[in-house]
C-alpha cells in the first residue's frame, strides 16, 4: 500500500537527498536483488562485500532514482515483509537508526500484520483471504500512513463497527471494544532459550534466555485498572532488558534500569516486578525480558567421524538436575547435509526411538515426555550414503564434518528462571470476582550441539574495551 501524503512528506523533508519509491515491480525487483533471494550466485560488491556486514533488517536498495534508504524488511515462512519508512529529515548523512522513529513503528506493523497472517501459513486459501483483507484493515491501522494500531488482528476487516471516537471518553484508544461477562484473566509467561554448544576446549558455550507475559483480560468497563506482578524464586537470575507494553501506565525505574550489557551486581533489581495497566480488549504481550540463567537446560556432546564411505556419529544428551522431567515433547534433529540419501544405517540409542525422515537425509531421534532416571541419553551409530539428488538438503556453511544436531522441547508448566505470576497478587479494580488463569512453559528455540570434532561456523565472543 502506497500513501501519497507520505510521500509527499518525504519530499519536502529530505530535500535534495530524497529518493523516490519506485514502482511497485521496480521495487520488488530491487528488493528481492537486496535480500539475495534472486541472482544469489553472483558476486555483487556493493551488497556481497565483507565490509557492508548488515547487522540490522535494515536495507538500502538500489533503484534507479537512487539508493532509496531506510528500507526495513525480513523473510520469514516463505513470505517478505516490508516497508519504507518516513526519515524527517535530510538523508546526507544518514542518520542512526536508533533516531529514526519511523522504523520502530514500521517494524511494530510489519509484526502485527505477521501475526495475522502467519497462522494460515499452511493453509493457502486462508491465507489468500487474509491478505486480500490487509488493505482495508490498514486503511484502521495507518490512516494517512501513520501506525496507530499495530495489533492488526484485532481489527474489523469490515467497517462496520468501527467506532470513530469511543463511547466514553475515559476509555483509551486501544481498549476497541468493551466486554460484558463474567471478569476473567489469562497469564502465560513463554521463555525461549536460544543455545550453542561447541563441546571444544578453546570454545565458550553460549545460551540466551528471552521472555514474553501474554495476557487476555475480559473484563467490563471503559478503563478497567489491573495489577499484576512477576515473582522469582530466592537466587533467582534477575530479569533484564525489560520492555512492556504501552498500556503500562507505571512502572519503578529500578526494573527498567538492569540490562544483560552490564556484569551483574547485588544491586540489580530482583522483583517483585509490578505492572499496573488499563489492558486491550485483546490478547497482547504485556512485557519482554531477557535474563542471565547459570546453566543450559540440556547439555550436550555431539561427534561426527568420517571413515571412507561411512560416518559414525555419537550423540549424548543430559538433562540438568534442576530442569522439570517432564516434556510435551523432546527431540533431536540430525541432518546431513551436502550428502545422498542414507543407504545403510545401524544404531544404538539408550533411551527413546530414532526414525529416518522421508527424504533419508535427516534422522529424528524422539526422547519422549521424560529423560530417565540417569537424565542422560545416548545414541551411537553408523551411516553410509547413496547418490546425491536435487532434493537433498545443501548447505554452504556446513560442509565436511561441520554439522550439527538441534534439539527441539518443550516443558509446560516451567520456567528457566523460575519466573511465575501469583494468582493471588493480580488485583483488578473491577466490579465481581475474576477467574484468573495462569500458566507458563519454556521452549527450545535455535538450540544447536555443534560436531566437536570439527571447526564450529560461528562463534560468539565477549567484546571487551
Amino acid at each position: 500500500r502506497r500513501f501519497p501524503t507520505v510521500e509527499l512528506r518525504a519530499e519536502t523533508l529530505n530535500g535534495s537527498t530524497h529518493v523516490p519509491v519506485p514502482s511497485d515491480s521496480a521495487f520488488l525487483k530491487a528488493l528481492l536483488f537486496e535480500l539475495r533471494l534472486v541472482d544469489d550466485h553472483v558476486f555483487v560488491e556493493h551488497r556481497d562485500t565483507c565490509t557492508r556486514i548488515n547487522h540490522s533488517s535494515v536495507y538500502s536498495v538500489c533503484t534507479a532514482g537512487g539508493e532509496l534508504w531506510p528500507v526495513l524488511a525480513f523473510h520469514k515462512s516463505g513470505l517478505i515483509y516490508a516497508c519504507v519508512p518516513l526519515v524527517e529529515e535530510s538523508l546526507e548523512p544518514r542518520p542512526p537508526l536508533l533516531t529514526v522513529s519511523g522504523l520502530s513503528q514500521g517494524l511494530a506493523l510489519l509484526l502485527g500484520i505477521m501475526d495475522y497472517v502467519s497462522p494460515s501459513r499452511k493453509n493457502e486459501a486462508e491465507m489468500n483471504a487474509k491478505i486480500g483483507q490487509l488493505r482495508t484493515l490498514l486503511v484502521q491501522a495507518c490512516p494517512l500512513g501513520t501506525p496507530l494500531n499495530t495489533n492488526i488482528r484485532s481489527l474489523n476487516s469490515s467497517f462496520e463497527d468501527i467506532q470513530e471516537m469511543p463511547a466514553d471518553k475515559d476509555q483509551p484508544a486501544w481498549r476497541s471494544n468493551t466486554y460484558k461477562g463474567k471478569p476473567q484473566v489469562n497469564v502465560c509467561i513463554t521463555e525461549k532459550v536460544k543455545c550453542m554448544q561447541y563441546d571444544q576446549r578453546d570454545l565458550v558455550d553460549t545460551w540466551q534466555v528471552y521472555g514474553a507475559v501474554n495476557c487476555k483480560c475480559d473484563i467490563e468497563g471503559s478503563a478497567p485498572n489491573v495489577t499484576l506482578s512477576l515473582n522469582l524464586p530466592t537466587n533467582g537470575p534477575p530479569l533484564q532488558d525489560i520492555v512492556v507494553h504501552h498500556c503500562v501506565t507505571s512502572v519503578d525505574p529500578a526494573m527498567l534500569m538492569s540490562t544483560s550489557a552490564e556484569p551483574l551486581d547485588d544491586s540489580v533489581y530482583n522483583g517483585p516486578y509490578k505492572f499496573p495497566f488499563i489492558p486491550p480488549s485483546d490478547s497482547f504481550n504485556l512485557c519482554y525480558y531477557t535474563s542471565q540463567v547459570p546453566v543450559p537446560p540440556i547439555l550436550g556432546c555431539y561427534q561426527l567421524i568420517e571413515e571412507g564411505s561411512q560416518i559414525k556419529i555419537t550423540v549424548n544428551l543430559k538433562l540438568h538436575e534442576s530442569i522439570k522431567n517432564s516434556f510435551e515433547y523432546c527431540e533431536a534433529r540430525i541432518p546431513f547435509f551436502n550428502r545422498g540419501p542414507i543407504a545403510q544405517l545401524e544404531y544404538k540409542v539408550s533411551y527413546g526411538q530414532l526414525d529416518l525422515s522421508r527424504e533419508k537425509s535427516l534422522l529424528v531421534w524422539v526422547i519422549g515426555q521424560k529423560f530417565p532416571k540417569s537424565l542422560e541419553v545416548s545414541l551411537t551409530g553408523t551411516v553410509s550414503f547413496g547418490t546425491a539428488g536435487k532434493e537433498h538438503p545443501t548447505d554452504y556453511v556446513c560442509t565436511g564434518n561441520t554439522a550439527y544436531v538441534k534439539l527441539y522441547f518443550r516443558i509446560p508448566d516451567f520456567t528457566l528462571t523460575g519466573c511465575y505470576v501469583d494468582q493471588h497478587s493480580v488485583q483488578i479494580f473491577a466490579p465481581g470476582k475474576p477467574k484468573i488463569t495462569a500458566s507458563r512453559e519454556l521452549i527450545s528455540s535455535d538450540y544447536y550441539i555443534w560436531n566437536s570434532k570439527a571447526p564450529a561456523p560461528m562463534v560468539y565472543k565477549l567484546l571487551l574495551d
